[in-house]
């Protein structure tokens, strides 16, 4: 069997697709990536078995195929392999949370909990991680979120581009911090930022954080730790009420008739001169 072509079957179901291309490849990681999302999506209830031959034959894969990727979702704390007893399914408290792909598997099929919950945590790491860039950004680090921004404008309407510019500008933002260990939160804000970009921007005439984005790189270039915070929060509580306005279930939620002018930033975003650039994340 040549792993590196052969595709699982149509009947596995759809696997969330990879944020990069070339992250899934050979049955050993569509196996791992499909049975993973299907944990994390509720479709196999924590403490039910898992039949090797019905998922070997389904599939198409071999048992040594299928025990390898069970090695690597019971490393991130989705299975529990026993001994003559076979596999099950752990409880959602034993799951590595912050693990890059289960937060992906989640994004893909957000409901309102996970994206509050990523809301609370980029509130508590996202304003703190603007004031230490104002304080340490480098040139290189100007250049990236200048890049970054400059991607968002030329997106335009085009939910794929706008969605990885925003993460692409955040992800500056937290490495312009110049703390390792705040730079790997990374992996959640993107994971967050992508759940709720997509679920925003599915939807015709998405509003412009445009204004606010250059707000947040204003205050960063020029020093002011204050002022790049509190656009930070001005972001996030835009991103908040504009995610409320889409989320499973809530779809009728009142929002904002006009983003641009969430918490106001200080005034900051009708400062710096945005145009109103149609289509940006948050």
């Amino acid at each position: 069997m040549t792993e590196s072509t052969t595709e699982l079957p149509a009947a596995s179901g759809p696997a969330p697709a990879p944020d990069r291309p070339g992250l899934v490849r050979g049955l050993h990681g569509q196996t791992v990536e499909a049975l993973g999302a299907r944990i994390v999506q509720g479709r196999y209830a924590p403490g039910s078995p898992l039949q090797p031959d019905e998922i070997e034959r389904e599939f198409g894969i071999s048992k040594t195929v299928l025990r390898e990727a069970m090695r690597v979702l019971a490393a991130k704390g989705l299975v529990d392999p026993r001994q003559r007893r076979g596999t099950v399914v752990r409880p959602r408290s034993s799951w590595h949370l912050l693990d890059a792909d289960l937060l992906r598997w989640q994004s893909h099929d957000a409901d309102a909990k996970f994206l509050d919950n990523l809301a609370e945590v980029r509130s508590i790491v996202e304003p703190a991680g603007a004031r230490l860039a104002a304080q340490r950004r480098t040139d290189e680090d100007l250049a990236d979120l200048d890049a970054a921004l400059t991607a968002m404008v030329d997106a335009g309407t085009d939910t794929a581009s706008v969605v990885e510019a925003d993460v692409t500008f955040h992800r500056a933002l937290l490495n312009a911090a110049h703390n390792e260990l705040l730079s790997q939160m990374e992996v959640v804000i993107g994971a967050g930022l992508r759940a709720r970009d997509q679920l925003v921007h599915s939807r015709q005439g998405w509003p412009d954080s445009i204004p606010v984005h250059r707000a947040i790189l204003a205050a960063v270039r020029s020093g002011d730790p204050g002022a790049a915070r509190l656009a930070m929060e001005a972001l996030l509580e835009q991103a908040s009420l504009d995610a409320g306005q889409e989320r499973p279930g809530e779809a009728g939620r009142p929002g904002p008739a006009d983003a641009d002018g969430a918490a106001g930033a200080d005034g900051a975003a009708e400062a710096d001169g945005a145009d109103g650039a149609d289509g940006a994340g948050a």
